[in-house]
């Protein structure tokens, strides 16, 4: 079995964590680890705004995908936190603008009292898997 910790070049360098993680055997699986709204400058976007949260969540998770030559449709599971007293129909519609219908993974939605730093609305992990080439 191969560990691939991976931590794209154009995303804000994590400490004491890694962004993904893609185990690989017969298969592949990536292990995202929890992404917010920061882009690949360390910037925050979306202050109090869900959907704006999301959409940098989104493309966050698609950055590490593209590590692992995968797209947001090999993601089999996505754990998705909001801060308590958010909408989430506001994040379900970027999710909707940004990937359509097009992947249909196992979902866990729940509501927590707060995240990592007070600003963020919203937490996402993810797995995929892909073939292994």
């Amino acid at each position: 079995m191969n560990i691939n910790y991976i931590n794209p070049d154009n995303m804000v360098k994590p400490r004491g964590y890694s962004h993904a993680i893609a185990v690989s055997g017969n298969r592949k699986t990536i292990y995202i680890g929890g992404q917010n709204a920061v882009d690949g400058n360390g910037i925050f976007i979306g202050n109090g705004d869900l959907k704006k949260q999301t959409e940098q969540i989104l493309s966050n998770i698609e950055k590490i995908l593209q590590c692992e030559n995968a797209k947001p449709d090999s993601i089999v599971k996505l754990n998705i936190h909001i801060l308590q007293g958010q909408n989430p129909l506001d994040g379900f519609q970027a999710f909707q603008e940004k990937w359509g219908n097009k992947i249909f993974p196992a979902i866990t939605v729940v509501f927590v009292a707060g995240l990592g730093r007070p600003e963020w609305l919203a937490e996402i992990d993810a797995i995929a898997e892909i073939p292994n080439n």
